[in-house]
């Protein structure tokens, strides 16, 4: 059986960066209540002309790049995003049209921040069953649109981008060990957009009440997360015969630093295993850990043989794992 193997990985952002002291005079925030809260001091957003596939597309074409790869090679393009271009198509099939990746399947995913974790264990089962050789896995967003920037609790929450990872089939001893997804549906009204579906279809009312933009529960949401992200973790090791003393690099999904450093400390993780760049983006959703695992690798961080952890949680709920031995 092949066993899927990241072979490239690429990012891209907006130029424009809107600092937590730029928020000040847009809301009633500070820069100390952020950071406090949530160790977020930047974050990009997008400009006009510029959309979920632009940075989708650099994205791609720069982990394409790294993997030696050709576009009209490529035998599935998912996207992962809950801010696609349009209702549809879907993103996916822009990006194929953008890259002239001929060849390619393409459909989007919407598993919120989990997204690229979903996008990727449905790579894994294409190679390992045979029906796929390349696969081309995007996590986009250009959450800034659907931001209510009066709501100061979450306005500083989110930043636009995507990141990219370029998956083909390899027989060797390193690759995707296993994706471990979940959803509970229940808890759906913790995190979601209310409006532009078709219960609240766009309207003026729509848009009147506010329905457009991110609704969140963010305590509860905290609470699970870390509950579910912590336990997602231990299912992969388990499922691998490892401990987490195993572990070289944890890629947590960046969405807060609290919930971040409570996992790492009941994982028992030292801050030199984990990898944060929030403070940066914000939280990207989707875009998030795809982006952190590219910075990781342009800057050196990651060596052959490492063991390389993926651990997310979004709105749905949803949320996963994937464990990886890199290679090089």
């Amino acid at each position: 059986m092949q066993r899927a193997t990241i072979t490239g990985t690429g990012s891209a952002v907006p130029d424009r960066i809107l600092t937590n002291h730029d928020l000040e005079k847009m809301v009633d925030t500070s820069d100390e209540w952020v950071v406090t809260r949530t160790g977020i001091r930047e974050r990009h957003i997008a400009g006009e002309g510029e959309f979920t596939s632009t940075f989708a597309t650099l994205a791609a074409e720069r982990a394409l790049q790294m993997a030696g790869v050709k576009a009209d090679e490529l035998d599935l393009i998912i996207v992962a995003t809950v801010t696609p271009d349009f209702p549809f198509p879907s993103t996916a099939c822009i990006v194929q049209q953008n890259l002239k990746a001929t060849k390619a399947a393409a459909f989007d995913i919407s598993a919120a921040c989990s997204g690229f974790l979903f996008g990727l264990s449905l790579a894994d089962k294409s190679i390992r069953s045979g029906s796929a050789s390349k696969v081309l896995v995007i996590g986009t967003e250009v959450l800034s649109r659907i931001v209510d920037w009066t709501d100061r609790n979450t306005c500083c929450l989110f930043g636009d981008g995507a990141g990219a990872a370029v998956v083909e089939a390899g027989d060797g001893t390193g690759g995707i060990l296993s994706t471990h997804i979940h959803s509970d549906g229940s808890y759906w009204e913790l995190l979601y957009q209310p409006g532009c579906g078709n219960r609240n279809p766009a309207t003026q009312k729509t848009l009147d009440d506010r329905l457009v933009y991110i609704s969140m529960q963010g305590n509860e949401v905290f609470k699970l997360a870390v509950r579910a992200m912590e336990e997602v973790a231990h299912e992969a090791l388990d499922a691998n015969n490892l401990t987490v003393a195993d572990l070289d690099l944890f890629i947590p999904h960046q969405a807060n630093r609290r919930i971040i450093d409570a996992i790492g400390k009941r994982l028992g993780l030292g801050s030199d295993k984990v990898f944060i760049n929030l403070e940066r983006y914000g939280n990207t959703s989707s875009a998030s850990i795809p982006i952190a695992l590219d910075e990781a690798n342009r800057s050196g961080r990651l060596k052959n043989g490492d063991l390389l952890m993926f651990d997310a949680f979004g709105g749905g709920l949803t949320w996963g794992s994937v464990l990886l031995r890199w290679q090089s």
